[in-house]
Protein backbone atom coordinates (compact mmCIF):
# COMPACT_ATOMS: atom_id res chain seq x y z
CA UNK A 1 0.00 0.00 0.00
CA UNK A 2 1.73 3.62 -0.58
CA UNK A 3 2.44 5.68 1.56
CA UNK A 4 -0.19 8.23 3.37
CA UNK A 5 -3.13 5.46 2.60
CA UNK A 6 -5.46 3.79 5.06
CA UNK A 7 -6.98 1.13 2.18
CA UNK A 8 -8.69 0.84 -0.85
CA UNK A 9 -12.26 1.31 -1.73
CA UNK A 10 -13.59 -1.90 -3.89
CA UNK A 11 -15.28 -0.94 -7.09
CA UNK A 12 -15.41 -4.05 -8.68
CA UNK A 13 -14.70 -7.73 -8.48
CA UNK A 14 -14.47 -10.01 -10.80
CA UNK A 15 -16.79 -12.98 -10.92
CA UNK A 16 -14.07 -14.66 -12.74
CA UNK A 17 -11.73 -17.00 -9.77
CA UNK A 18 -8.70 -15.58 -11.09
CA UNK A 19 -9.87 -12.05 -12.06
CA UNK A 20 -9.11 -8.91 -10.57
CA UNK A 21 -10.29 -6.43 -7.95
CA UNK A 22 -10.60 -2.89 -8.94
CA UNK A 23 -9.53 -0.57 -6.47
CA UNK A 24 -9.28 3.10 -5.31
CA UNK A 25 -6.48 4.26 -3.08
CA UNK A 26 -8.19 5.29 0.08
CA UNK A 27 -6.49 8.97 1.77
CA UNK A 28 -6.58 9.09 5.45
CA UNK A 29 -8.78 11.87 5.53
CA UNK A 30 -11.46 11.14 3.29
CA UNK A 31 -15.60 10.88 3.48
CA UNK A 32 -17.32 7.66 4.98
CA UNK A 33 -17.63 5.14 2.37
CA UNK A 34 -21.41 5.44 0.74
CA UNK A 35 -23.59 2.73 1.29
CA UNK A 36 -22.87 -0.80 0.34
CA UNK A 37 -18.95 0.06 -0.16
CA UNK A 38 -16.07 -2.12 1.06
CA UNK A 39 -12.97 -1.03 2.16
CA UNK A 40 -9.43 -3.17 2.12
CA UNK A 41 -6.56 -2.58 4.77
CA UNK A 42 -3.32 -4.56 4.61
CA UNK A 43 -0.22 -4.88 6.18
CA UNK A 44 2.56 -7.69 6.72
CA UNK A 45 2.17 -10.26 9.14
CA UNK A 46 4.43 -10.27 11.84
CA UNK A 47 5.86 -13.75 10.99
CA UNK A 48 5.14 -14.46 7.07
CA UNK A 49 2.17 -12.99 4.48
CA UNK A 50 -0.44 -10.40 4.80
CA UNK A 51 -2.54 -9.70 7.76
CA UNK A 52 -6.23 -8.34 5.23
CA UNK A 53 -9.11 -6.90 6.90
CA UNK A 54 -12.19 -5.79 4.85
CA UNK A 55 -15.02 -3.21 6.34
CA UNK A 56 -18.46 -2.84 4.87
CA UNK A 57 -20.46 0.52 4.86
CA UNK A 58 -23.67 0.50 6.23
CA UNK A 59 -26.22 3.46 6.89
CA UNK A 60 -24.77 4.73 9.96
CA UNK A 61 -21.40 2.96 10.27
CA UNK A 62 -18.81 0.48 8.87
CA UNK A 63 -18.19 -2.81 10.29
CA UNK A 64 -15.83 -5.47 10.48
CA UNK A 65 -16.95 -7.79 7.16
CA UNK A 66 -13.94 -10.55 7.26
CA UNK A 67 -10.06 -10.66 8.64
CA UNK A 68 -7.42 -13.00 7.20
CA UNK A 69 -4.10 -13.34 9.20
CA UNK A 70 -1.23 -14.01 7.73
CA UNK A 71 -2.60 -14.41 4.28
CA UNK A 72 0.05 -15.46 1.27
CA UNK A 73 1.23 -13.36 -1.04
CA UNK A 74 -1.32 -13.74 -3.70
CA UNK A 75 -4.13 -12.95 -0.99
CA UNK A 76 -6.52 -11.05 -3.74
CA UNK A 77 -7.55 -14.46 -4.72
CA UNK A 78 -8.39 -15.67 -1.54
CA UNK A 79 -10.63 -12.30 -0.16
CA UNK A 80 -12.23 -12.32 -3.53
CA UNK A 81 -15.08 -14.73 -3.44
CA UNK A 82 -16.02 -13.06 -0.09
CA UNK A 83 -15.95 -9.75 -1.56
CA UNK A 84 -17.81 -10.95 -4.74
CA UNK A 85 -20.81 -12.47 -2.96
CA UNK A 86 -20.84 -9.17 -0.40
CA UNK A 87 -21.40 -6.62 -3.29
CA UNK A 88 -23.53 -9.19 -4.98
CA UNK A 89 -26.15 -8.86 -1.81
CA UNK A 90 -25.51 -4.99 -1.37
CA UNK A 91 -26.82 -4.62 -4.73
CA UNK A 92 -29.32 -7.07 -4.57
CA UNK A 93 -30.73 -5.61 -1.41
CA UNK A 94 -30.40 -1.76 -2.50
CA UNK A 95 -32.31 -2.88 -5.34
CA UNK A 96 -35.16 -4.29 -2.81
CA UNK A 97 -34.84 -1.19 -1.55
CA UNK A 98 -35.90 0.76 -3.81
CA UNK A 99 -38.43 -0.99 -5.55
CA UNK A 100 -39.84 -0.82 -1.91
CA UNK A 101 -39.62 2.65 -1.57
CA UNK A 102 -40.99 3.25 -5.31
CA UNK A 103 -44.02 0.76 -4.19
CA UNK A 104 -44.67 2.61 -0.83
CA UNK A 105 -44.61 5.79 -2.90
CA UNK A 106 -47.34 4.99 -4.85
CA UNK A 107 -49.64 3.41 -2.67
CA UNK A 108 -53.10 4.42 -2.06
CA UNK A 109 -53.49 6.83 1.13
Amino acid sequence: MPIGVRGAVVQRVSARADGPLDVTWLAPDSAPLPLGRIRLHWEPASLAGWDVTAHLSLATTEVHLASWPAAPDDWPRLVRPTLYEVTGLSAALALATAALDLSNSHAPT
